[in-house]
């Protein structure tokens, strides 16, 4: 019996210091923060070629990796259950063609499930597009608007309304949302510092998506700037400073100006044009505002070495908002009359132009096709296309204690089904085949952590979109593109032509043909239509 005890005795103390050492192991593990823009174009940021503000994502972009052909959904749903899930979005219950769709949790887990379970503090703030609470798949804190629909910068949604975790939370009079979201983030991320496990905190923006709002003081500082000079010139701007930055290659062409977009010389309204980009513009400078203090934070806390911090957007620059003013509506082409975009019905002056300019709260408008192609630059297409433009996004990666070459770009292939994937690896997190009696499905993303170390990753074979106007298929410097409706498919060489400008499918016919087979094998894989 004796013998017995000091076995169960010594089995004890082993326990005991296991577990002990898997906590100390779990303090090394890194911290994660990932920050996600919403419609915000390839070429926003400084360190793509933008004239915006963003010293602070800029400064993320020195200290470490810029990604040239990273990937997302073309549109903000379907890029979030990627991201969360590691999946693409059609396996989880998104067709990918609309921004709504309810996410299928039985064959899924989120990323910060898995982090939550292994002992990671889970946060998140901003756009969450699901019919559960976030606190319930994963987080452990959570602040933000339940967003379903059209919504103000300035004000409460009625029927979409704050929480605060579980708690409805009221906004002061002084409220504007991307502060709100950054000061929540910055209030969590204290919090998160002082604890002894790591953490997990997850920024969805919902800026610089429409409405047009923005503080006054914020939209002034680039009034002048876009009255000065007009799309045609800032698209030439960018397009120049992506050559000195070393972003695209010197080959490239700069894609053509839509059709429907007239030379800004003759263009009419030019300070109404260009007070809509003064306001997108502080839209964005406001995201970089708040994510400053973030780096500030971990900085201050000593633990700038071991944080993975990343950022991108969750699809292209949105062309919505029209070319000209109009009295109603919200500027699409179709122009019906609808004067209550606020899904709380809250009136709003309908219409955009010169005697309604944009950024007041009540205003509803976008900045238009024009301004979008200049985002996007020298990308063709805009959110919601399969072009580069719509589904190429920005990456910028920090982390010193792994990644060693500062300032400088790759280009090796991404997509956002590859950050579930990231995550895990680098946190020493197994995904699981049965989770809470939960069946996921196996994790189509793959770890970028070989990139972040300076290795060649063997990557995805294929890449395949259905987007809500195209079919698209990427092998290797291939692609192939073609309207959901059918028809003929289109080919391009995106290492020489990236832009998208030389239509290859009736030279290569062979190759067209077995990219538009591979197609249908992924499409009926994962269920897309």
């Amino acid at each position: 019996m004796i013998r017995f005890l000091v076995l169960v005795c010594a089995l004890f103390l082993v326990a005991i210091d296991g577990l002990c050492a898997a906590d100390t192991a779990g303090a090394r593990r890194p911290n994660i923060i990932l920050v996600m823009a919403d419609d915000l174009g390839w070429s926003d940021i400084g360190c793509y070629g933008g004239e915006i503000r963003t010293p602070q994502i800029d400064s993320l972009a020195k200290d470490g990796l810029r990604f040239t052909q990273f990937y997302n959904n073309a549109i903000c749903g379907p890029t979030r259950a990627s991201l969360l899930t590691g999946l693409y979005c059609q396996q989880v219950g998104h067709p990918g063609e609309r921004w709504n769709e309810p996410k299928d949790f039985s064959k899924c887990v989120t990323v910060a499930e898995l982090l939550q379970a292994t002992r990671y503090h889970t946060m998140m703030v901003g756009k969450w597009q699901g019919r559960d609470l976030a606190v319930d798949r994963g987080f452990d804190r959570f602040f933000g608007p339940m967003c379903q629909a059209k919504i103000s910068y300035f004000h409460e949604v009625e029927k979409n309304p704050y929480l605060l975790d579980r708690r409805r939370w009221i906004p002061p009079q002084d409220f504007y949302l991307t502060d709100a979201i950054n000061d929540f983030a910055l209030t969590f991320l204290k919090e998160a510092v002082t604890r002894e496990q790591p953490f997990f905190l997850y920024v969805a923006h919902i800026a610089p998506h429409w409405p047009l709002h923005a503080r006054q003081t914020d939209i002034a500082l680039y009034r002048q700037q876009y009255r000065k000079y007009g799309w045609d010139q800032w698209r030439r701007r960018h397009f120049q400073k992506q050559h000195e930055l070393r972003v695209i290659p010197d080959t490239w062409k700069l894609s053509p100006r839509p059709a429907s977009v007239r030379d800004w010389k003759v263009d009419p309204h030019k300070d109404w044009q260009a007070e809509r980009m003064a306001v997108y513009a502080a839209q964005v400078e406001s995201i970089d505002r708040g994510f400053g203090k973030l780096l500030e934070t971990v900085s201050k806390a000593g633990q700038a070495d071991n944080t993975l911090i990343l950022f991108l957007s969750d699809n292209g620059a949105a062309p919505d908002g029209g070319l000209a003013p109009t009295k109603d509506g919200f500027g699409f082409a179709t122009n019906k009359k609808n004067d209550h975009w606020r899904k709380d019905r809250v009136p709003i002056r309908p219409g955009s132009g010169p005697d309604n300019l944009p950024g007041p709260p009540d205003t509803f408008a976008a900045y238009g096709l024009a301004w979008a192609n200049v985002s996007d630059t020298p990308l063709r297409g805009t959110k919601l296309t399969g072009y580069e433009g719509g589904i190429r996004t920005p990456l910028v990666v920090r982390w010193p204690a792994v990644i060693h070459q500062r300032g400088e770009f790759t280009d090796q292939v991404g997509h956002v089904i590859d950050i579930m994937a990231t995550c895990l690896d680098a946190a020493g997190t197994e995904y699981p085949t049965d989770f809470h009696g939960r069946k996921p499905l196996p994790l189509e993303g793959k770890s970028l952590l070989p990139i972040f170390q300076g290795h060649r990753r063997k990557g995805h074979d294929v890449l395949c979109w259905s987007v809500p106007r195209h079919h698209v298929i990427r092998n290797g410097r291939w692609k192939a593109i073609r309207t959901r409706k059918g028809g003929p498919w289109q080919l391009f060489d995106l290492e020489t032509d990236g832009t998208e400008t030389v239509n290859l499918a009736e030279r290569q016919p062979e190759r067209t043909k077995e990219l538009a087979a591979q197609f249908e094998l992924w499409r009926k894989r994962v269920g897309a239509r």
